[in-house]
Protein backbone atom coordinates (compact mmCIF):
# COMPACT_ATOMS: atom_id res chain seq x y z
CA UNK A 1 0.00 0.00 0.00
CA UNK A 2 1.37 3.29 -0.86
CA UNK A 3 0.72 5.47 1.83
CA UNK A 4 2.56 8.76 0.37
CA UNK A 5 0.56 11.64 0.43
CA UNK A 6 -0.71 14.22 -1.96
CA UNK A 7 1.36 17.74 -1.94
CA UNK A 8 -1.57 19.98 -2.37
CA UNK A 9 -1.91 23.93 -2.54
CA UNK A 10 -5.10 25.58 -1.46
CA UNK A 11 -6.30 29.09 -2.71
CA UNK A 12 -8.73 31.11 -0.53
CA UNK A 13 -6.82 29.79 2.20
CA UNK A 14 -8.00 31.91 4.95
CA UNK A 15 -11.94 31.34 3.32
CA UNK A 16 -14.65 28.85 5.12
CA UNK A 17 -13.80 26.31 2.03
CA UNK A 18 -10.49 26.64 2.39
CA UNK A 19 -10.19 26.01 6.03
CA UNK A 20 -12.39 22.99 5.82
CA UNK A 21 -10.29 21.66 3.20
CA UNK A 22 -7.10 21.73 5.06
CA UNK A 23 -8.78 19.93 8.04
CA UNK A 24 -9.60 17.17 5.98
CA UNK A 25 -6.76 16.91 4.24
CA UNK A 26 -4.63 14.53 6.18
CA UNK A 27 -7.54 12.17 5.78
CA UNK A 28 -8.15 12.45 2.02
CA UNK A 29 -4.48 11.27 1.45
CA UNK A 30 -2.94 15.03 1.04
CA UNK A 31 -0.44 17.53 2.72
CA UNK A 32 -0.75 21.06 2.37
CA UNK A 33 2.07 21.74 0.81
CA UNK A 34 0.83 25.71 -0.33
CA UNK A 35 -1.51 28.01 0.87
CA UNK A 36 -2.65 31.23 -1.00
CA UNK A 37 -4.25 33.99 -0.13
CA UNK A 38 -4.82 37.55 -1.72
CA UNK A 39 -1.62 39.40 -0.80
CA UNK A 40 -4.08 42.40 1.11
CA UNK A 41 -5.51 39.37 3.36
CA UNK A 42 -5.09 39.78 7.31
CA UNK A 43 -4.12 35.90 6.99
CA UNK A 44 -1.16 36.07 5.62
CA UNK A 45 1.49 34.45 7.85
CA UNK A 46 -0.53 32.01 9.40
CA UNK A 47 -0.41 28.47 9.47
CA UNK A 48 -2.48 25.55 7.94
CA UNK A 49 -1.55 22.57 7.38
CA UNK A 50 2.29 22.28 6.83
CA UNK A 51 2.02 25.44 4.71
CA UNK A 52 2.15 29.00 5.94
CA UNK A 53 -0.24 31.39 4.07
CA UNK A 54 1.30 33.50 1.33
CA UNK A 55 0.49 35.82 -1.13
CA UNK A 56 3.02 34.67 -3.52
CA UNK A 57 1.33 32.36 -5.74
CA UNK A 58 5.28 31.21 -7.12
CA UNK A 59 5.74 30.31 -3.69
CA UNK A 60 2.25 28.08 -3.11
CA UNK A 61 2.39 26.43 -5.93
CA UNK A 62 5.98 25.60 -5.82
CA UNK A 63 5.68 21.65 -4.42
CA UNK A 64 2.12 21.08 -5.15
CA UNK A 65 0.68 18.14 -7.36
CA UNK A 66 -2.58 19.49 -7.69
CA UNK A 67 -4.44 22.81 -6.57
CA UNK A 68 -7.81 23.47 -4.99
CA UNK A 69 -8.88 26.81 -5.33
CA UNK A 70 -12.35 28.57 -3.11
CA UNK A 71 -11.70 32.10 -3.83
CA UNK A 72 -13.33 35.37 -4.77
CA UNK A 73 -13.41 35.64 -8.92
CA UNK A 74 -11.59 38.79 -8.93
CA UNK A 75 -8.21 38.14 -10.66
CA UNK A 76 -9.39 34.36 -11.52
CA UNK A 77 -7.67 34.67 -14.97
CA UNK A 78 -4.39 35.58 -13.64
CA UNK A 79 -4.10 32.81 -11.00
CA UNK A 80 -5.30 30.20 -14.03
CA UNK A 81 -1.63 31.21 -16.02
CA UNK A 82 0.20 29.89 -13.07
CA UNK A 83 -1.22 27.15 -12.70
CA UNK A 84 -1.04 26.91 -16.17
CA UNK A 85 2.38 27.84 -16.26
CA UNK A 86 3.16 25.41 -13.31
CA UNK A 87 1.62 22.85 -14.96
CA UNK A 88 -0.89 21.98 -12.28
CA UNK A 89 -4.19 20.24 -12.02
CA UNK A 90 -6.72 21.97 -10.63
CA UNK A 91 -10.00 21.63 -8.98
CA UNK A 92 -12.15 24.86 -8.95
CA UNK A 93 -14.92 26.06 -6.65
CA UNK A 94 -14.56 29.40 -7.23
CA UNK A 95 -18.20 30.79 -8.04
CA UNK A 96 -19.37 34.02 -10.11
CA UNK A 97 -16.66 33.41 -12.82
CA UNK A 98 -17.76 35.55 -15.99
CA UNK A 99 -17.47 34.46 -19.77
CA UNK A 100 -13.60 35.38 -20.11
CA UNK A 101 -12.52 33.75 -17.23
CA UNK A 102 -14.95 30.01 -18.62
CA UNK A 103 -13.18 30.54 -21.48
CA UNK A 104 -10.30 30.61 -20.22
CA UNK A 105 -11.11 27.62 -18.13
CA UNK A 106 -11.93 25.49 -21.07
CA UNK A 107 -8.85 26.90 -22.88
CA UNK A 108 -6.49 25.81 -20.12
CA UNK A 109 -8.17 22.55 -19.85
CA UNK A 110 -6.21 21.51 -23.08
CA UNK A 111 -2.67 21.49 -21.39
CA UNK A 112 -3.80 20.42 -17.68
CA UNK A 113 -6.70 18.65 -16.06
CA UNK A 114 -9.33 20.53 -15.10
CA UNK A 115 -12.40 20.33 -12.77
CA UNK A 116 -14.76 23.57 -12.49
CA UNK A 117 -18.26 22.44 -10.14
CA UNK A 118 -20.85 24.62 -8.31
CA UNK A 119 -21.33 21.90 -6.02
CA UNK A 120 -18.59 18.78 -4.86
CA UNK A 121 -20.81 17.10 -2.77
CA UNK A 122 -21.27 13.49 -4.03
CA UNK A 123 -24.81 13.48 -3.17
CA UNK A 124 -25.83 16.33 -4.86
CA UNK A 125 -23.99 15.38 -7.69
CA UNK A 126 -25.83 11.40 -7.83
CA UNK A 127 -28.85 13.85 -7.41
CA UNK A 128 -28.20 15.74 -10.90
CA UNK A 129 -27.50 12.59 -12.55
CA UNK A 130 -30.92 11.07 -11.13
CA UNK A 131 -32.48 14.59 -11.83
CA UNK A 132 -31.27 14.38 -15.61
CA UNK A 133 -33.58 10.84 -15.82
CA UNK A 134 -36.29 11.81 -14.33
CA UNK A 135 -37.05 14.43 -16.90
CA UNK A 136 -36.23 12.48 -19.53
CA UNK A 137 -38.76 10.02 -18.40
CA UNK A 138 -41.55 12.50 -16.87
CA UNK A 139 -41.24 15.12 -20.28
CA UNK A 140 -43.49 17.82 -19.80
CA UNK A 141 -46.48 16.34 -18.36
CA UNK A 142 -44.79 16.91 -15.32
CA UNK A 143 -44.21 20.97 -13.76
CA UNK A 144 -40.47 20.99 -12.23
CA UNK A 145 -40.39 23.52 -9.22
CA UNK A 146 -37.13 23.88 -7.32
CA UNK A 147 -36.80 25.41 -4.21
CA UNK A 148 -33.60 25.70 -2.47
CA UNK A 149 -32.70 27.28 1.23
CA UNK A 150 -29.80 28.84 2.50
CA UNK A 151 -28.01 30.96 5.85
CA UNK A 152 -29.12 34.93 5.55
CA UNK A 153 -25.52 35.96 4.66
CA UNK A 154 -25.25 34.05 0.89
CA UNK A 155 -24.76 36.54 -1.16
CA UNK A 156 -26.44 35.45 -4.22
CA UNK A 157 -29.82 33.76 -5.54
CA UNK A 158 -30.62 31.33 -6.94
CA UNK A 159 -27.64 29.00 -5.67
CA UNK A 160 -25.33 27.94 -8.30
CA UNK A 161 -26.55 24.40 -7.26
CA UNK A 162 -29.82 25.22 -7.65
CA UNK A 163 -28.47 26.19 -11.25
CA UNK A 164 -27.26 23.02 -12.00
CA UNK A 165 -29.86 21.13 -11.12
CA UNK A 166 -31.72 22.87 -13.11
CA UNK A 167 -29.48 22.25 -16.03
CA UNK A 168 -29.87 18.57 -15.54
CA UNK A 169 -33.28 19.11 -16.06
CA UNK A 170 -32.75 20.81 -18.88
CA UNK A 171 -30.29 18.17 -20.61
CA UNK A 172 -33.43 15.45 -19.69
CA UNK A 173 -35.50 17.70 -21.75
CA UNK A 174 -33.90 18.55 -24.08
CA UNK A 175 -34.25 22.36 -24.01
CA UNK A 176 -31.92 25.38 -22.91
CA UNK A 177 -32.48 28.03 -20.23
CA UNK A 178 -35.10 30.12 -21.80
CA UNK A 179 -37.63 27.95 -19.73
CA UNK A 180 -36.23 29.09 -16.68
CA UNK A 181 -38.18 31.81 -14.37
CA UNK A 182 -37.25 32.77 -10.87
CA UNK A 183 -40.49 33.12 -8.29
CA UNK A 184 -43.40 34.70 -9.09
CA UNK A 185 -45.42 37.57 -7.88
CA UNK A 186 -48.69 39.27 -8.86
CA UNK A 187 -51.05 37.89 -11.49
CA UNK A 188 -48.97 35.28 -13.20
CA UNK A 189 -51.61 33.61 -15.20
CA UNK A 190 -51.70 29.92 -15.37
CA UNK A 191 -48.37 28.07 -15.36
CA UNK A 192 -47.46 27.39 -18.76
CA UNK A 193 -46.03 23.69 -19.84
CA UNK A 194 -42.32 22.93 -19.44
CA UNK A 195 -41.84 26.13 -17.05
CA UNK A 196 -39.08 25.02 -14.99
CA UNK A 197 -39.40 27.08 -11.89
CA UNK A 198 -36.53 28.09 -9.08
CA UNK A 199 -37.51 29.80 -5.71
CA UNK A 200 -35.05 31.20 -3.42
CA UNK A 201 -35.19 30.72 0.57
CA UNK A 202 -32.52 32.64 2.96
CA UNK A 203 -32.58 32.20 6.76
CA UNK A 204 -30.70 31.00 9.78
CA UNK A 205 -27.78 28.81 9.30
CA UNK A 206 -28.82 26.58 6.81
CA UNK A 207 -25.72 24.75 4.54
CA UNK A 208 -27.98 23.81 1.68
CA UNK A 209 -31.51 22.65 0.85
CA UNK A 210 -32.48 21.79 -2.08
CA UNK A 211 -36.13 20.07 -3.05
CA UNK A 212 -37.11 19.16 -6.94
CA UNK A 213 -40.43 18.81 -7.56
CA UNK A 214 -41.89 16.85 -10.33
CA UNK A 215 -45.98 17.33 -10.27
CA UNK A 216 -48.55 15.62 -12.35
CA UNK A 217 -52.47 15.64 -12.66
CA UNK A 218 -52.56 13.12 -9.56
CA UNK A 219 -48.77 12.13 -8.32
CA UNK A 220 -45.88 14.15 -7.04
CA UNK A 221 -42.48 12.66 -7.38
CA UNK A 222 -39.67 15.06 -4.88
CA UNK A 223 -35.87 14.48 -4.53
CA UNK A 224 -34.15 16.48 -1.80
CA UNK A 225 -30.69 16.67 -0.49
CA UNK A 226 -30.07 18.44 2.35
CA UNK A 227 -26.69 19.40 3.48
CA UNK A 228 -26.23 19.90 7.91
CA UNK A 229 -22.08 20.29 7.20
CA UNK A 230 -19.91 21.73 4.88
CA UNK A 231 -17.63 18.91 5.06
CA UNK A 232 -19.15 17.00 2.02
CA UNK A 233 -17.89 19.85 -0.06
CA UNK A 234 -14.39 19.58 1.18
CA UNK A 235 -14.13 15.90 0.98
CA UNK A 236 -15.80 15.94 -2.67
CA UNK A 237 -13.05 18.56 -3.82
CA UNK A 238 -10.25 16.21 -2.31
CA UNK A 239 -11.78 13.10 -4.43
CA UNK A 240 -12.17 15.60 -7.45
CA UNK A 241 -8.05 16.50 -6.55
CA UNK A 242 -6.99 12.89 -6.29
CA UNK A 243 -8.99 12.12 -9.42
CA UNK A 244 -7.39 14.95 -12.00
CA UNK A 245 -3.88 13.76 -10.31
CA UNK A 246 -3.95 10.38 -12.42
CA UNK A 247 -5.43 11.72 -15.27
CA UNK A 248 -4.43 13.77 -18.58
CA UNK A 249 -5.43 17.37 -19.51
CA UNK A 250 -9.07 17.64 -20.12
CA UNK A 251 -11.93 19.21 -18.76
CA UNK A 252 -13.76 16.98 -16.04
CA UNK A 253 -16.74 17.02 -14.06
CA UNK A 254 -17.99 15.50 -10.73
CA UNK A 255 -20.11 12.66 -12.58
CA UNK A 256 -16.60 11.55 -13.89
CA UNK A 257 -15.71 11.65 -10.41
CA UNK A 258 -17.93 9.65 -9.16
CA UNK A 259 -18.57 7.33 -12.29
CA UNK A 260 -22.19 8.32 -13.97
CA UNK A 261 -22.24 8.30 -17.02
CA UNK A 262 -22.97 11.75 -18.78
Amino acid sequence: MNNKLLNLCIVGAAGRMGRMVAELAESEGFRVSGALEFASSPSLGQKTGDAVITGDPEEALKDADVVVEFALPEGFEARLAKYLEHGKPCVIGTTGLGDSAKAALHKAAAKIPVINASNFSLGVNLLAGLLKQAAAVLGNDYDVEILEMHHRHKKDAPSGTALFLAEKVEEGRKVGREKEIYGRCGKTGERPSGEIAIHALRGGDVVGDHTVVFAAEGERVEFTHRASSRSNFAKGALKAAAFLCQKEAGLYTMSDVIGLEK
